[in-house]
């Protein structure tokens, strides 16, 4: 691929990935001047594949990136590969979300929750990128196969939902003055390691189409089930030692419950895009009668 070639793909992928507002910008981003800007996006303004300067027709773009560069052929459309992305990226984030929320309740470290919260922040700023991201490119490619990128917005939704409950875990240790039980511990440490899981399965359902990963899934989400039922079961045994007069320690009873509720409910979204996956790459409509109920 020439020099120039490589500027203007740099443009376009600039263009398609952080939406920039004028050539000025795109300029300043890539250290080149303006004018070499507009020289290198005028022929393509003229022929369609940027639209009001900066927007992408995807499907002239893919053209066009197949023409410099021989040696790239994606399978899925700049669409696709966009939002994957994207997505992936986000998925890896939660899991270091997860993962740093519960390093916080097992080694009782206040600053690490407080650093967990504050991760949700870039979780909640990255599923407004993904739904500003389909939205443009449904706009641009309204009557394509690509309508099917609005299920984006739902993994997204749900790997934030997944953030939020990692915020619950968080919470404990800074809510909180008991440690936990080592038995019920030992209980928490599986169910963290089962979502973990569930988690990593279904967005490789997702991303690469593997959704015949799904037996796996619901076998994990049996388990995970399971330690939730032995974990309750060992707080109640707590509880009944405990006297009701003690205010904190019924406290530390509620949250705790809902430390094991947030890894139960993070294993139940992963099945959710597990459906999704299903409903994108198998074209299989996901049942609307609610799970509690099947």
């Amino acid at each position: 691929m020439s020099k120039r070639d490589n500027t203007l793909k740099e443009i376009l992928d600039l263009i398609l990935y952080e939406n920039p507002s004028t050539q000025e910008e795109i300029a300043e981003r890539l250290g080149i001047s303006r004018r070499y800007v507009t020289k290198l996006l005028q022929p393509l303004v003229k022929d369609g594949t940027v639209k009001r300067a900066y927007t992408i027709d995807l499907k002239s773009y893919e053209k066009f990136t197949s023409s410099i560069d021989h040696n790239s052929a994606p399978k899925n459309t700049a669409g696709n590969v966009l939002l994957n992305d994207m997505l992936v990226n986000m998925a890896r984030h939660v899991h270091s979300q997860l993962e740093t929320s519960f390093d916080a309740v097992l080694e009782y470290d206040e600053a690490k929750a407080n650093k967990a919260l504050e991760m949700d922040f870039a979780t909640n700023n990255m599923v407004e990128k993904i739904r500003t991201s389909v939205e443009t490119i449904a706009n641009i490619n309204y009557h394509s196969e690509f309508s099917k990128s609005v299920i984006y917005n739902e993994v997204a939704y749900d790997l934030e939902r997944i953030g939020d409950y990692c915020g619950h875990i968080a919470k404990f240790v800074i809510n909180d003055i008991y440690e936990i039980h080592r038995d019920v511990l030992k209980k928490l440490k599986k169910m963290h390691k089962t979502a973990q899981k569930m988690i990593r399965l279904a967005m490789n359902a997702f991303i690469d189409g593997e959704t015949e990963l799904k037996d796996d899934l619901m076998e994990l989400e049996d388990s995970i089930h399971i330690l939730q039922s032995k974990a309750i079961n060992l707080i109640a045994t707590q509880m009944t030692e405990t006297s009701f007069d003690e205010k904190e320690k019924s406290n530390y009873f509620i949250y705790l419950f809902r430390v094991i509720k947030a890894f139960e409910r993070i294993g139940d979204i992963s099945v959710e895009i597990m459906d999704a996956a299903i409903e994108f790459h198998e074209n299989i409509p996901r049942p609307t009668t609610p799970r509690t109920f099947r």
